[in-house]
C-alpha cells in the first residue's frame, strides 16, 4: 500500500494499548476504522474519543476466539465502509502467571484468542482484501515467539509467527499485491499483564489456599517492566512505516532479537540448545 487515506482499517483488541494506538494513528493518516474489542465500556469510549477528532468510526464488540463473531465484525465492516483494506489482528491475553501445574484450561483460553483470534481474521478478511488486492494484514505476535518458554502464551505466539510467515510466502509466490507484517514487540507500556479481567469462568485459574506469594513478585516485576517499555503511539509509528514500505518484520527491540543468535547457531550445529530466556530482559533499569 503506498497510500492510506480513505481507506478502511480494521483493529482487534482496540480498546486500549496498541490496538487504541493503531485505530488512533490510522485515523490521523485519514483512514475509516474499526474498532473491535471484547471489552464493551472502554471500546465504546475509544469509539466516542476517536469520533470527536472527526474520523469515521464503527465500533463492534467482538471475542475473536468465537469464528462466527469475527465473520460478524467482516460483514459489519463491509456493510459500514464497503470494503477493507489494513487489518491488525492484535487481540490477545497473556495467560496464567500463576506458576506451577500446567492448567489445560488457561492454555485453550490464551491459544483460543492469540492464535485462533488470527486465524479467525485471516479466513474472514482475507478473502475481502484478495478480491481488490489493495491491502494490508499485521499480525500481532511477540518477541516471546521467538524465545523458548514452556507456557500457552508463548506457545501461541509462535504459532503466529510461523504462520504469518506462511502467509507472506504464499502471498509472494501467488504473486499478490496484498501486503503481510508479523509484529514482535518486546516490553511496550500496555495492560496484557491485566488480561484476566477478561478470562472466562471455565477458564478460571484454581483458588489458592494460600497467598502465592512468587507468582505476585512476577506479577509486580512484569508490571513495571512493562511501564518501562516502548509507548503505544511509537509502536503504530513502526507499523504504519511496515504498512507503506512493505516490511513483514516489526521488531520494537532488536537487541532482543540479537540475543537470539546462539540458539540459531546451536541448531546450525545440531547441537543441544543453551539455555536462553527472556528474563535477561526483565531489569527495568537496564
Amino acid at each position: 500500500m503506498k497510500d492510506l487515506a480513505g481507506k478502511t482499517a480494521v483493529v482487534t483488541g482496540a480498546a486500549s494499548g496498541m490496538g487504541l494506538a493503531f485505530a488512533t494513528r490510522f485515523a490521523a493518516e485519514g483512514m475509516k476504522v474499526v474498532l473491535s474489542d471484547v471489552e464493551e465500556p472502554p471500546l465504546m469510549e475509544a469509539v466516542e474519543t476517536l469520533r470527536a477528532t472527526g474520523a469515521e468510526v464503527l465500533g463492534v464488540v467482538t471475542d475473536v476466539a468465537d469464528a462466527a463473531a469475527v465473520q460478524s465484525l467482516a460483514d459489519q465492516t463491509m456493510e459500514a465502509f464497503g470494503q477493507v483494506n489494513i487489518v491488525c489482528n492484535n487481540a490477545g491475553v497473556a495467560g496464567s502467571m500463576s506458576g506451577g501445574a500446567l492448567s489445560v484450561a488457561d492454555w485453550k483460553w490464551v491459544i483460543d484468542v492469540n492464535l485462533f483470534g488470527v486465524i479467525h481474521g485471516h479466513a474472514s478478511f482475507l478473502p475481502l482484501i484478495q478480491e481488490h488486492g489493495d491491502g494490508h494484514i499485521i499480525n500481532t505476535a511477540s518477541v516471546l515467539g521467538h524465545f523458548p518458554a514452556h507456557s500457552a502464551y508463548a506457545a501461541s505466539k509462535w504459532a503466529v509467527v510461523g504462520i504469518t510467515e506462511g502467509l507472506f510466502n504464499q502471498l509472494r509466490e501467488e504473486e499478490s499485491t496484498v501486503g503481510v507484517s508479523c509484529l514482535c514487540p518486546g516490553w511496550v507500556n500496555t495492560r496484557i499483564n491485566e488480561s484476566a479481567r477478561n478470562r472466562p469462568e471455565w477458564a478460571a485459574e484454581p483458588a489458592l489456599d494460600e497467598p502465592d506469594e512468587e507468582a505476585e513478585m512476577r506479577r509486580a516485576l512484569l508490571a513495571e517492566v512493562l511501564a518501562s517499555g516502548m509507548q503505544p503511539d511509537e509502536v503504530a509509528g513502526l507499523v504504519v512505516d511496515a504498512v507503506l514500505n512493505n516490511k513483514f518484520w516489526i521488531f520494537t527491540d532488536l537487541d532482543m532479537i540479537a540475543s537470539l543468535e546462539p540458539r540459531f547457531q546451536a541448531i546450525l550445529e545440531n547441537r543441544n540448545p543453551d539455555p536462553v530466556g527472556i528474563g535477561a530482559f526483565l531489569d527495568p533499569d537496564d
